[in-house]
């Protein structure tokens, strides 16, 4: 075990770090930083310790439990090279063998647990060139250490805008919905509006303690259902790939948001492939568990505000979660695909005046803590993941090309491994593209047909909103 650090200042471990980090769940988030340039190792451990190390004193702590049963976190003398891991393959292959490769290693540190005696993270630098990449740099950062708001604020951290490292990184506009009525504030339009928010927050919130408990989702091609051992069977990862320019356009000729054409192509994709390999399955009753930021966000604050006492938008995990009915084929069929990205948007209306229920859940979990302990509460959340089909997450990242120690990064993914279920997405913006990565329960998804219906949903809708003769994926 490391050093403990003399006279170290230890500081709780926060509910959410404590439901996520104990023998019945255990989260953690893989990012892989594809590079332009092949990657020079040279410099890892100095900026490990000079940049990363001082971004938050978690990543130099350990979790503890002192005599009162209470978690905390413990600094520790570090050993970077404990935490970095530059793996050996055959040298002078073609980058076909080298993407085989590099889907192994992936699944493999995703099936590993961080050993508990050091710091939760870790890095792993590829030096081999892919079909996507000269270099991959990835990040496994547990889930206990933050929430992928916190996490993605710490990378941003390591990392310089490539066109001009003295510039700061932006990110999209984010603007709350407006009241498109303008001041139309009628009694009658107030009171229903408390009304539909009153319902929608009764219903999601029932909802979600139902899922936790029995209304356990039809097992299909995206849910095996092996209770207990989905989170440690080996998975998968694929990526696909889209343009913001295109989403945009889609987003324009509806009228709809970008989460609404992403989070409807996704559906559609998804729901494709349950009825290729499965005649019927596409209109089974599936549902998502999507993971929501419970900060008023209005873009990332820097490492120092975030970690400020009563900051506005802290470090750490402040999230929740809502469970989502997948739209039916049957519904929204094939042959009207722009049918689900309206039922996305519905669905996604419906969640916005059900926010509270977000909030609710969070006091529930907290509840749940006080009366029967962390492993409760990650009982409770366990148990709606394992009935439900499958997991969405999204971040947004920066609108610049990002550089790692003078490495450009070309592209950027993540994933987020532990949970038990067969289908996990994360979503991510970054200099123009939307990356979709797909984490699947190996031998029983096949990632590439599931990234191959997406891409077919996509360019679907895309054709059907825009009457372009030429799809976007052939471009």
């Amino acid at each position: 075990m490391e050093n403990f650090v003399q006279d170290a200042i230890s500081e709780p471990v926060s509910p959410g770090g404590q439901f996520l980090s104990n023998s019945v769940l255990s989260l953690s988030v893989i990012a892989v930083l594809e590079t332009e340039v092949p990657v020079d190792d040279s410099q890892a451990m100095s900026l490990l310790r000079t940049v990363f190390l001082p971004i938050n004193p978690r990543f130099s702590s350990i979790i503890v439990t002192n005599e009162d049963g209470e978690q905390r976190w413990k600094r520790v003398e570090v050993r970077v090279e404990d935490h970095v891991n530059v793996p050996v393959f055959p040298a002078g292959m073609a980058p076909e063998f080298y993407d085989k490769c590099l889907d192994d290693y992936l699944s493999k540190i995703a099936m590993e647990n961080l050993p508990q005696s050091r710091p939760l993270w870790e890095i792993h630098i590829i030096k081999y060139p892919t079909s996507h990449a000269a270099g991959n740099v990835i990040f496994k950062l547990h889930h206990s250490l933050g929430d992928g708001f916190s996490l993605m604020g710490a990378l941003l951290s390591c990392l310089q805008r490539a066109d001009n490292p003295s510039l700061p990184l932006t990110f999209p506009s984010f603007q709350l919905h407006a009241n498109k009525d303008g001041k139309n504030f009628s009694m009658r339009r107030t009171l229903h509006q408390i009304f539909s928010t009153v319902y929608n927050t009764a219903s999601a919130f029932s909802s979600s303690i139902l899922k936790s408990c029995s209304a356990e989702d039809d097992k299909t091609p995206i849910r095996s259902g092996q209770h207990g051992v989905v989170e440690f069977l080996p998975v998968g990862i694929e990526t696909v790939t889209f343009s913001l320019d295109h989403i945009k356009q889609i987003k324009s000729q509806l009228g709809v948001t970008l989460n609404d054409v992403i989070t409807g192509t996704i559906f559609l994709g998804t729901r494709l492939y349950m009825e290729t390999l499965s005649p019927g399955s596409g209109s089974a009753k599936s549902s998502s568990l999507v993971l929501l930021n419970t900060r008023v966000f209005a873009g990332y604050k820097s490492i120092e505000e975030m970690v400020k006492p009563n900051a506005e938008l802290p470090w750490g995990n402040h999230c929740a979660f809502l469970t989502i009915p997948l739209p039916k084929l049957r519904d929204a069929g094939a042959e009207n695909p722009l049918q689900f990205v309206f039922k996305a948007r519905q669905i996604i209306k419906r969640k916005r005046l059900s926010s509270f229920a977000v909030y609710l859940t969070a006091k529930y979990l907290q509840l749940v803590s006080k009366f029967r302990g962390a492993q409760g509460a990650s009982k409770y959340i366990h148990g709606t993941m394992m009935n439900t089909s499958m997991a969405v997450t999204n971040v947004m990242g920066p609108v610049e090309q990002m550089a790692i120690a003078s490495h450009p990064v070309k592209g950027l993914y993540f994933v987020v491994t532990g949970a038990p279920q067969s289908l996990v997405v994360g979503v991510i913006s970054y200099a123009g593209k939307l990356r979709v990565a797909l984490l699947v329960e190996k031998d029983f998804i096949d990632p590439r047909k599931l990234k191959s219906h997406i891409e077919h949903a996509f360019d679907l809708i895309f054709k059907a909103a825009c009457c372009s003769r030429t799809s976007p994926l052939e471009n």
